[in-house]
This record gives C-alpha cells, sequence and structure tokens, in this order.
C-alpha cells in the first residue's frame, strides 16, 4: 500500500484488551491545551491537538457522500472503523500517515488509542461485520468516536469505553448505524459531556442514494441538552470548556 505504515493486529479479544500489542513511535510532549474537532463529512473528523493529528474514516464519494468533496488532508495517524465503502478510503489519504485497522491498545507519540470491536449492524455483526470504536485522549480531553455503531452498548464495551469528554456518534440510521432512538440510548448509557452527531443526512447527500434521516430527528429527542447548531465544519475544545454537570450537543456543518 504505497509507502504507508498499515498496522495491523487480527484475532485479539476485548476480553484480552490489557494484554495486546503495544507500538511505540518517538514521544511527544502531551499537554491540556485541548483539541480542534474537524467535520470532513460522513463519519470522517480530523482531530488536532498535541503538535498531532488523528484523521478518523476517510471515505470514497459513494451512496450517501456520493455529492461530497473527498476528505484530502494530511494527518500523522489514520484510524480506520471498517473497510465498508464509506469508512475506509486508506488510498484517499494524503502524505505517509501510520494507518491502524485493526482493534487493540496503541501508543503513538505518547498518545494512547484503543480500539473497541463492536457489531456493525443490529444482527451481531452477521451483515456488515464489525466495527471500531476508537477511544484517546488528546489535548486533555477523552474522545471517542464510536464509527458505525450499530448495537446497544454492552457491559464490557462500556467498561472498555471508559468516561469520554467527547462522543461523536452516527445518528442518522439505516440499515449499518444508529438510529435516532438508538443514538440517544447509547448518550444515556455513556453519559459524555459534549456530543457530536455524525453519520446523518446532509443537504450535500445524495438523498436518492441515501437511507439515514436528518439530524433534526436526533436533536428532536435530546430533552434537557444545551443543543447548538454550529455555521462552521470546526470547533476547539478545551478541557475548561466541558460541562461540570449534563451533556452539550453540538452540531457542525458540513462545507
Amino acid at each position: 500500500m504505497k509507502r504507508r505504515q498499515l498496522i495491523r493486529y487480527g484475532g485479539i479479544s476485548l476480553l484480552s484488551a490489557s494484554a495486546l500489542t503495544r507500538v511505540q513511535t518517538t514521544s511527544a510532549q502531551t499537554s491540556n491545551n485541548g483539541v480542534t474537532i474537524t467535520y470532513l463529512g460522513h463519519t470522517c473528523f480530523l482531530f488536532s491537538g498535541n503538535g498531532f493529528k488523528v484523521l478518523v474514516n476517510p471515505f470514497r464519494t459513494i451512496g450517501c457522500t456520493a455529492n461530497y468533496s473527498v476528505p484530502y488532508v494530511t494527518s500523522d495517524l489514520v484510524l480506520i472503523s471498517s473497510f465498508l465503502l464509506d469508512e475506509g478510503a486508506v488510498e484517499e489519504v494524503k502524505g505517509n500517515p501510520r494507518i491502524i485497522t485493526q482493534p487493540g491498545d496503541y501508543t503513538i507519540n505518547n498518545l494512547k488509542f484503543q480500539g473497541i470491536s463492536t457489531p456493525h449492524d443490529r444482527e451481531g455483526g452477521r451483515r456488515f461485520g464489525r466495527n471500531i470504536a476508537w477511544n484517546w485522549n488528546q489535548g486533555g480531553v477523552k474522545i471517542l468516536h464510536l464509527g458505525g455503531a450499530a448495537a446497544p452498548i454492552s457491559i464490557e464495551e462500556r467498561i472498555l469505553m471508559g468516561s469520554p469528554d467527547v462522543v461523536l456518534i452516527p445518528v442518522g440510521g439505516g440499515a449499518k448505524s444508529y438510529n435516532p432512538q438508538e443514538a440517544k440510548d447509547a448518550i444515556d448509557v455513556l453519559k459524555p459531556r459534549v456530543v457530536i452527531p455524525t453519520q446523518y443526512l446532509t443537504d450535500a447527500a445524495d438523498k436518492e442514494a441515501c437511507d439515514l434521516v436528518g439530524v433534526d430527528e436526533f436533536l428532536a429527542l435530546a430533552s434537557g441538552m444545551e443543543i447548538k447548531k454550529l455555521n462552521t465544519n470546526r470547533i476547539a475544545i478545551k478541557p475548561s470548556d466541558l460541562p461540570s454537570e449534563g451533556t452539550l450537543i453540538r452540531v457542525l456543518r458540513y462545507s
């Protein structure tokens, strides 16, 4: 795969997470200066903080993303939730980042990443296989990107996911991700401080080829949470920005 360093670890169960192989690279200084999150469409986001850039789920322009712009951005690390067409387009990534495609524990540039295997459908993964939810701390902010989660969060998964500050969660439904009610149920389990919805029908989406619903159906269920639709695709979050109680919902604009 070109010059890229593709890191693969197969055959690892969640129960053995503490014994997983760890990948070490040159360490960088960590800080609590926060993280900047940029929405690139669908479940694709770029996270910048600690002098390090993490890209999650670059996609191909097909189906729901047919009218989107390919996320041509540079990053130091790429995390992949699955190799379905809308999530695993590693060939679209610029430069020579490390690419991680399997669940497990990894330490890269002094940042610890955990990939947690979950079903990518409501049938235990029998239709669409497994999804990887990615969990890490960047800039003093605990991030959980649920990828294409579709099944209720199990007790084992809940333990591994911990207490995230920011959760990126699919809300648009379809055959392989949470619908609005399922997303709300997952938030009730995780109790994050900030929620950023992903994988929903946007104005740019190919509506005839897309089985998702819009974000407003999810927002209608979020009673008691502070909701803001931002007129930008980027948000900077510092530890001091996080609420001491309750949950904030921030909807980033796809552009």
